[in-house]
């Protein structure tokens, strides 16, 4: 007996200000329901549920009873164990097994059990189920030894008598199973197992097994295998009587057309009816033909009652398998909690799509199985379009025989769309047809090669890829460049590829590809690829994860010095950014500060994102799109204060461009007076969740897309992470929200919400994979925590969530058993993770403003006030922006090589303008019309050398991240495109770039005195300038010619305006037609 009921109460159950919810029926459904409304209501605890089980035991897998035969352990087969079920908080759940409902009085709202007891009611889930059918109108079907295939208690009186059952010599000893359909063959199955009787016989009445799911040629492929092991099959046959003896024990079968076969023990697998006599007895509505009546909402005609599973008939039909009753329960435990929320679900006709494994062989069917046979019942919308009557459709098929293969798929007639099929012997691309089947979307492939199975599309290691195909469009690197680096033997490391091929030292977004070309030729080779960080640390990007997260080390110069292969070692442009993530993910320091702001790419050690001309781009955080007409004048004043380029992201964010250095700090403080905060537009963080109107406005939405997305970025804003992370949200299947290619992406269903992951556009776009289906919105938030952080701790540097899925072993099936099954054990831990991380949110930008001493490194200059444009402006469409770069724009002259007429020590700067610490640190000075880098490294003092990088002419080297080699070599590395420039004095390598040779720059002698001074060694001013001077250097507007002049030519386009001012000239007889209209209606302004 379970807690919290009593038998001496006549009055089961406590009483409570909660609703309580009484379901008739423990079966598979009745448990499925229980604990989702368990689930969904675990916050707001509107409910108390009791239930009451007619069979003796807890639900149990009614759908696995096969194996029953080979444990015989009736717990092993319990959905849920027997503890489960008084785990709960009080109140939350009661049960009662083995009690049998009588009756229900809908007008008083109360249950009776078989002994008289009574339970009020507010809500009232009938699942009572169904009952296996047993031909009684056959004679001798009362006999001993025919049974049915439907409960533990059938099997164990099955397995009972099956031992006792003794024949004479001379009379062969069998066993049949009448039915031979998916319960047929399972029953037949355990049968054969019990080792009880030689012979098994299945008896079918039409001309092949599976009827309901197969057509002739599979059926009878199926039945060639069920006969390969060792069952007969009797097609086209049906039972007339079963012989008995003076016992009433059965002892053999007799035919509807007179043939008699010896059998002594007989189950029959025929169907199931409906439980519906408790609801009709109640005067609730029933089908004639058995089911309790349902809407869409699964209300019966009784208020407050509502029946589920196999007892309730939907659309005059009653569904046998376990799916539909399971999304049943679904909708209802929905509807009840969350419809507060969202639109409520409706049930709606069930996918009959099934996968089975049935006597060793594997069937399935999907979608519109029959549709060739029957007609199409339902087909896309877009294979109708424009046509009077209905499509035909065509079916392709594939046969094997050799391997026992079979499949046929149906489409639409011009094989654009797949309605459904079935497949025997393989079905491993079930889950992928039945996929495209409910997207209802036109085929990207040929029928033909679905069926068959086309080449795979290509894969991140190129594999598929020609050598002539481009992967590096910056510098034109073809995937052969790069392979024939390696084979050559002249590039044994990534960064040797870089330098040799340039790929990789554009704009970075090829370098995932070009490594995994790097590994795939290396492997070919019988080479070791290591998937280390780099030279200096032997671990990968999550084995530093882990050991910083473990160890609890916050500086760099901690994970150097106790896991690095050098300890005083400086580092590089490459693992720098990737402790400093490491660091954010663990502790969330403020990115620009002292002891973490050495290792930031510029982006966030400025917490803006550079520009072309060396300036920044702000994006304040406006989360899911969404602003006030406030907010956006306030925006507009502050473009047009600063003079600041602005434009509408693809993310639904406005980016204001060409913000100086020196500038950020006060546009800032403007910003965040107004209500604003950073939106980290600069970082390897989360940037934006996208969404659509949703109910907010739209006509088709079917759940609040904007509240959702805000919600969802203000929780995981500023998270930082391997690479940029995007969401989106859209309102219904539209999909204006373009969900599907971001990193984690929300469609709403009826059922709450699809949830996508690991998707991304770019360079290289990827759709993003299902999760999970019909998330309820209250586990969206839950869900995202898990897989976030389990991206954050293990993806490599720089690798999209995309990219990391394909990496991971089993992909997307392995992050579900991660994720939703917590296959590892760390689901709790992740949520935890997420939760710390998530509480440390501050805002950078508001951090900075409110500190003077963090202001003062915005300086353009560290030495004067003074500023200066690093390159000329050109207005188009009413706004400036930098002039355009031109081909021939870098500047190859040997800098390093120049010989100067004289150098003379003089002071620059004060030491302590450079802070000195462990991951060093650089500031730019000017002298004359020169700009020059200082730079600070701990342990081997200043360095200097031109600020300007020749590759794009930017003024930007003090900004770089600073490194060494693994000789020791002292490089910076140009924050625009990761040139590395050797900055020592050296005569053999000072100013050299070791990626670029045909890049250098000058450097100069530099140290530190005793006054207080930083003294550099430096050419007169005059000749300084001559060489290196901005205005030298600077990108001029003259310099470049529009992209667009032929363009504007034809079409009349004023660049400044961005208007077309090419007028249309009409006929005379338009002509005046128009404008006698417009006399007639004329517009009053």
């Amino acid at each position: 007996m379970a807690p919290g009921l009593h038998a001496e109460t006549t009055e089961i159950g406590s009483v409570s200000a909660r609703k309580k919810v009484v379901v008739v029926g423990l079966g598979m459904v009745g448990v499925a329901f229980i604990e989702k409304l368990l689930k969904s209501d675990a916050k707001r605890n509107e409910y108390e549920i009791c239930v009451f089980g007619e069979e003796n035991h807890v639900a149990y897998n009614r759908v696995g009873l096969t194996s029953f035969f080979a444990h015989r352990s009736i717990p092993s087969m319990y959905l849920q164990p027997e503890e489960w079920y008084a785990s709960h908080e009080e109140g939350a759940l009661a049960y009662r097994i083995n009690t049998k409902i009588t009756s229900i009085d809908t007008a008083r709202k109360k249950v009776f059990t078989q002994n008289g007891e009574e339970c009020a009611y507010d809500i009232l889930v009938l699942a009572t189920g169904s009952d296996a059918l047993l031909p009684r109108h056959t004679p001798g079907h009362d006999a001993k030894g025919v049974f049915v295939y439907r409960t533990i208690e059938d099997l164990e009186k099955l397995i009972d008598y099956s031992a006792k059952v003794s024949l004479p010599e001379g009379i062969d000893k069998r066993a049949a199973v009448v039915g031979g359909g998916l319960l047929g063959l399972e029953a037949a199955h355990a049968v054969q197992d019990l080792d009880s009787f030689p012979r098994v016989a299945i008896i079918e009445r039409n001309r092949w097994v599976l009827s309901r799911q197969l057509d002739m040629d599979g059926g009878n492929m199926v039945v060639e295998k069920v006969r390969d092991m060792g069952v007969d099959v009797m097609l086209s046959k049906r039972v007339g009587a079963i012989e008995k003896d003076e016992n009433n024990v059965m002892t053999a079968v007799v035919f509807e057309d007179g043939e008699r076969m010896d059998c002594q023990m007989i189950c029959f697998a025929i169907g199931i009816k409906a439980r519906d006599e408790l609801a009709h007895s109640a005067g609730i509505k029933c089908h004639d033909r058995g089911g309790i009546l349902i809407n869409d909402a699964l209300e019966t005609s009784a208020k407050d009652v509502y029946a589920i599973g196999e007892c309730a008939s939907f659309e005059n039909a009653t569904y046998g398998l376990i799916a539909p009753g399971i999304e049943m329960a679904d909708v209802l435990a929905f509807n009840l909690t969350q419809a507060k929320l969202h639109a409520p679900r409706k049930f709606k006709t069930p996918d009959l799509s099934t996968k089975l494994k049935l006597m060793g062989v594997d069937v399935a069917s999907f979608g519109d199985f029959f549709a060739d046979r029957d007609g199409p019942k339902n087909v896309p919308k877009r294979a109708g379009a424009g046509k009077e009557k209905k499509p035909g459709v065509k079916s392709l098929t594939y046969k094997d025989p050799f391997s026992s293969v079979y499949k046929k798929y149906i489409f639409t007639d011009d094989g654009k769309y797949l309605l459904g099929g079935m497949m025997i012997g393989d079905t491993s691309d079930y889950i992928k047809v039945v996929s495209l089947v409910k997207a209802g979307k036109p085929l990207e492939i040929g029928p033909h090669e679905l069926i068959v199975g086309a080449n795979k599309g290509g894969e991140e290691d190129g594999e598929d890829l020609p050598d002539d195909a481009q992967i590096c469009s910056c510098h034109n690197v073809t995937k052969g460049m790069v392979a024939e680096s390696v084979r050559s033997g002249e590039c044994d490391s990534i960064g040797k590829v870089k330098s040799c091929t340039k790929a990789g030292t554009g704009c970075g977004g090829c370098m995932p590809l070009v490594q995994n070309i790097f590994n795939a030729e290396m492997k070919k080779m019988g080479n070791e690829v290591s998937n280390h960080v780099c030279p200096h640390f032997p671990y990968s990007r999550a084995d530093l994860f882990n050991i910083v997260r473990v160890k609890q080390l916050k500086t760099f110069g901690d994970v150097m010095e106790k896991y690095g292969n050098k300890p005083d070692a400086l580092g590089c442009e490459v693992c720098k950014p990737v402790i400093a993530s490491i660091f954010s993910t663990v502790f969330n320091p403020l990115v620009c500060d002292a002891p973490v702001a050495g290792l930031q790419e510029t982006n966030d050690k400025y917490l803006g994102n550079i520009q072309r001309n060396g300036t920044y781009s702000i994006i304040p955080r406006v989360s899911a799109g969404e602003i006030t007409p406030a907010k956006l004048v306030a925006m507009g004043q502050v473009a047009e204060k600063y003079d600041l380029y602005t434009k509408i992201t693809g993310g639904q964010r406005i980016d204001m461009f060409g913000a100086k250095k020196q500038d950020l700090p006060d546009i800032w403080e403007e910003l965040v007076k107004a209500g604003f905060e950073t939106g980290h537009g600069y970082g390897k963080s989360l940037r934006t969740v996208k969404s659509c109107v949703g109910t907010t406005w739209c006509r088709y939405g079917i759940a609040d897309s904007v509240g959702m997305a805000v919600r969802l970025e203000e929780r995981y804003k500023s998270i930082r992470a391997p690479h940029k992370i995007k969401g989106g949200v859209s309102g219904c299947v539209r999909e204006c929200a373009e969900a599907q290619n971001k990193d984690f992406g929300l469609i709403a269903t009826e059922k709450g919400f699809n949830l996508y992951v690991a998707g991304n556009g770019g360079a290289k776009p990827k759709h993003s994979e299902l999760l999970k289906a019909d998330v309820p919105p209250d586990e969206i938030v839950q869900l995202l925590d898990r897989y976030l952080m389990f991206y954050m701790r293990t993806a490599d540097r720089l690798q999209r969530t995309a990219r990391w899925l394909e990496g991971l072993p089993g992909g997307i099936k392995y992050l579900r058993e991660v994720i939703l099954d917590d296959k590892l054990g760390i689901c709790e831990d992740l949520e935890k993770q997420m939760e710390e991380l998530v509480g440390t949110f501050f805002c950078e930008w508001t951090e900075v403003v409110n500190d003077p001493e963090r202001r003062k490194h915005f300086k353009q200059f560290a030495n004067t006030d003074e500023k200066v444009e690093n390159m000329e402006k050109i207005t188009d469409r009413g706004q400036t922006r930098p002039t355009n770069w031109t081909k021939d724009m870098s500047v190859t002259y040997p800098f390093r090589e120049h010989k100067w007429s004289k150098l003379d020590w003089e002071p620059i700067l004060k030491t302590d303008e450079v802070l000195a610490v462990r991951t060093g640190a650089g500031v730019a000075v000017k002298r004359g019309d020169t700009q020059l880098a200082v730079f600070s490294v701990p342990g081997k003092g200043f360095y200097a050398s031109q600020s300007m990088c020749p590759h794009k002419r930017a003024f930007v080297l003090q900004d770089g991240i600073l490194g060494d080699t693994p000789e020791g070599d002292i490089f910076v590395s140009c924050p625009m495109h990761k040139r590395n420039y050797d900055i020592s004095c050296h005569e053999d390598k000072g100013g050299s770039c070791s990626n670029d040779s045909s890049m250098s720059i000058a450097t100069f002698e530099i140290e530190s005195r005793d006054d207080g001074m930083l003294w550099m060694k430096l050419p007169p001013v005059m000749e300084m300038d001559e060489v290196l001077g901005t205005k030298k250097w600077i990108m001029k507007a003259d310099d470049s010619a529009p992209y667009f002049d032929k363009v504007d030519e034809k079409i009349g386009h004023d660049r400044k305006t961005g208007l077309n001012t090419k007028k249309i000239i009409r006929p005379d007889n338009q002509k005046k037609n128009g404008d006698a209209a417009a006399a007639k209606h004329p517009l009053d302004w």
